[in-house]
């Protein structure tokens, strides 16, 4: 990616203007940006054929908050110094993870795919957001317990590969992005039905997970070691530029922030997904007659008698 190409005042950090500026160009983020936003356009063209009017709200907000976002985030001041800066390569990573697929789900996709698609290609579709792998990224423990396993790794050397390497570089512009929505959509999902006792349990575990993420993010800032064993930078570096260890600890801190708010979502969706859930099984058994109610009731006793 290069430096950017304008000197810089000499801060600790950059100063604001600084940070909204500055431009790089990525043709890997590109590429991808091009290919969701035809798809999306696709998936509007073909929905509106089979007489579904598509609302603007969502588009408006894949397109703009959502693509919008990955661009700011790949063309932006983290993506120009995400090989440089260790605070801005993960943060970079921790936006792309939680933040932008977040974004892009407000433009329902998994609804509009469905719109789009009728007969052969709409049972094909449901069958794939039915498989094993769907229902266990659609699992709301998943996401964090991935971002906990793929954060762990700033904390050894392998943090200086994945920065400094060009393939690794172009792996994460197209798959973190790619892995985040993944995760993100089948939670969002409502097509997907859980008990209320599934959810419960998802629920306790997510605020388990609220303090596993910060392990990372902790170890980062405390540790008084470089962790990552990168190599010395070379060449005229701003005047702000932090060195080794405090760029560490930025990271950390950044990193800290991020997973502990990014988990707050997770927890209000299985909140509000537990109360859709109950409401459904109560008015289920609202519907039983007397004698299908008592037929139940004997069912379960008997589970106790054996």
């Amino acid at each position: 990616r290069g430096h950017p190409a304008h000197a810089l005042p000499e801060h600790t950090t950059p100063d604001v203007l600084t940070f909204l500026t500055t431009f790089t160009f990525d043709p890997y983020a590109l590429g991808l940006i091009v290919v969701a936003a035809a798809l999306y356009g696709a998936g509007v063209f073909f929905a509106q054929r089979n007489g579904v009017r598509w609302p603007a709200w969502p588009t408006l907000a894949f397109y703009v908050l959502g693509l919008g976002s990955y661009a700011w985030i790949e063309f932006g001041f983290l993506g120009a110094w995400s090989v440089d800066l260790r605070w801005a390569f993960t943060t970079r990573i921790a936006f792309l993870l939680f933040v932008v697929p977040g974004l892009l789900a407000l433009g329902r996709p998994v609804s509009l795919a469905r719109a789009a698609t009728s007969g052969l290609s709409a049972r094909v579709l449901e069958r794939i957001l039915r498989s094993w792998p769907i229902r266990m990224m659609g699992n709301a423990i998943f996401a964090p317990i991935v971002a906990l396993i793929g954060f762990c790794l700033f904390l050894t050397p392998f943090a200086a590969a994945l920065r400094l390497d060009p393939g690794w570089e172009a792996a994460i512009t197209i798959g973190v992005p790619v892995v985040g929505l993944l995760m993100v959509l089948p939670v969002t999902d409502s097509g997907l039905l859980r008990t209320s006792l599934f959810i419960t349990a998802e629920f306790m575990l997510a605020f388990v997970e609220l303090v596993l993420d910060a392990i990372p993010g902790i170890l980062l800032r405390l540790n008084e070691t470089v962790l990552d064993h990168a190599p010395a930078i070379t060449g005229a570096l701003p005047g702000w530029f932090p060195n080794p260890l405090h760029d560490q600890h930025l990271s950390g801190d950044f990193l800290w922030f991020i997973a502990e708010v990014a988990d707050i979502p997770v927890l209000i969706i299985l909140f509000v997904r537990w109360m859709h859930t109950d409401k459904r099984e109560a008015k289920t058994m609202d519907d039983l007659t007397d004698e299908q109610m008592e037929q139940l009731t004997q069912e379960h006793l008997k589970r106790f008698q054996r």
